[in-house]
């Protein structure tokens, strides 16, 4: 799956699941509310910046913090479509995909990538593109690829179900 152009929006080293989503927000599970509210504590105009099928470049240990869902719902509902980053802490890495939200792991590219440059990633090529320039990235397994592709978890065993029955 390659995805258009798109324009990428920065942050740092351990951007923690509070600063994704503040806890307060965490009574909703309204999308609108979630997007409203993601990455308010570093960004407080970024809800209204981020644009359907953008892309997240943050540093190290993105997703650090306390073990929540909101945060990946949040990103996915502003309209992040896919986050890459030199690392991810674990558990928000398995929620991520676990609810369809692509990561990539490239630090090359996040090294060079600036806030609001043209960005596209290639998730079957393993490539981030800032302008002309090609940044490689190991590819998830076909599995997990296809997990993702299917939005997630739960829509991919539901799909596996129907096609071979419950047995």
């Amino acid at each position: 799956m390659t995805q258009a152009s798109a324009t990428a929006r920065r942050f740092g080293d351990d951007i923690d699941t509070d600063v994704i989503i503040p806890a307060i927000y965490l009574t909703s599970h309204r999308p609108e509310v979630l997007a409203r509210h993601c990455m308010e504590p570093l960004d407080p105009g970024f809800a209204a910046r981020v644009k359907p099928g953008d892309v997240l470049v943050a540093g190290r240990n993105f997703g650090c913090g306390s073990s929540r869902e909101h945060a990946v719902l949040a990103l996915q509902a502003a309209g992040i479509a896919c986050v890459v980053a030199e690392s991810f802490a674990r558990i928000f890495f398995r929620n991520a995909l676990n609810n369809g939200l692509p990561l990539v792991v490239c630090p090359d590219a996040v090294r060079d990538a600036r806030e609001g440059d043209a960005i596209r990633v290639d998730l079957d090529g393993g490539q981030v593109w800032l302008g002309a320039r090609a940044y490689p990235f190991p590819v998830h397994p076909p599995f997990l690829a296809g997990m993702i592709r299917q939005g997630g978890l739960v829509e991919y065993v539901r799909r596996r179900l129907a096609e071979t029955g419950p047995d």
